[in-house]
């Protein structure tokens, strides 16, 4: 469909304007048509997110602001499309809550090259296109090492620490993303009823495995850190281990399941380099 934009040329008398007006105005409204037909091809073509200039060897791809099933869709969609491109010059790919932020050597490719390359993509099925969703069982031990942040969360919401306990292990809880520490998880769907306010104190070290929410969410700490979650439990697993060929346990689009734990089965994990035994 061709749109054509209705533009009106007022021409007064060959008196008051001597020569064709028409003839002068007519090249400006054609440069308009062609502006206007790019920019609605543009609006159609980038209606689902925008991709914008981050630093000069970084771009940024933006979806709807808002954190949801759908939108967690995309983003792998895009990051699994991306690496199975193998666009030449991209260094990395860092996917977020609703972002996917593109780094690239400017040497190789530039900004332009890569936004139109990107825009070529298919993403429309949604969903990690090329890798396999991953479902990961973190085992906790609940009420360790701060058994007053287990009671507190459980007064909070007028529950009993096990009916938290519970409740945070009844649900499925999709990675969003990694951030604030190497390997820390932002984990979605937390149930509503143990929402708690983070801690008006934060703590100088929480040790790494820690399990805390902090109001709406709820992570795991891969390493000693500060921190101002409530901490509900403490997994043996390692998220982050600098040694390993692939030091991050967790990536965005996993789905984790939490499993209550004796301290027996605790120790046996931890005595085993924080793998789960077989």
């Amino acid at each position: 469909m061709v749109i054509i934009p209705h533009m009106h040329v007022y021409r007064q008398s060959e008196d008051a304007f001597p020569g064709c007006m028409h003839t002068v105005l007519w090249p400006w409204i054609l440069v308009y048509y062609l502006q206007f037909q790019t920019k609605l091809k543009a609006g159609h073509q980038m209606s689902e997110y925008t991709v914008k200039p981050y630093g000069d060897s970084a771009l940024i791809v933006s979806f709807e602001q808002r954190i949801s099933p759908e939108i967690l869709s995309r983003v792998t969609a895009l990051v699994s499309a991306v690496r199975a491109a193998s666009f030449p010059g991209v260094v990395d790919i860092i996917p977020a809550y609703c972002t996917v932020t593109v780094l690239f050597d400017p040497w190789v490719t530039s900004y332009a090259k890569l936004r139109e390359k990107i825009a070529s993509l298919d993403i429309s099925a949604g969903g990690p296109d090329t890798e396999e969703k991953r479902y990961i069982d973190i085992p906790v031990l609940y009420g360790s090492p701060f058994p007053e942040d287990l009671s507190h969360v459980a007064a909070n919401a007028g529950l009993t620490p096990e009916e938290v306990v519970a409740i945070h292990t009844a649900n499925e809880y999709p990675v969003y993303m990694i951030g604030f520490l190497p390997g820390f998880p932002y984990l979605g769907n937390l149930d509503p009823s143990i929402h708690t306010p983070r801690r008006t104190s934060p703590r100088e070290i929480i040790p790494a495995g820690s399990v805390g929410i902090g109001g709406a969410q709820t992570g795991i700490y891969p390493v000693d850190s500060p921190g101002g979650w409530h901490i509900i439990g403490k997994t043996p697993l390692k998220l982050y281990d600098p040694s390993s060929e692939d030091p991050l346990l967790l990536r965005c689009g996993d789905v984790i399941r939490f499993r209550s734990v004796t301290e027996d089965e605790f120790m046996k994990i931890e005595a085993n380099g924080g793998r789960l035994c077989t």
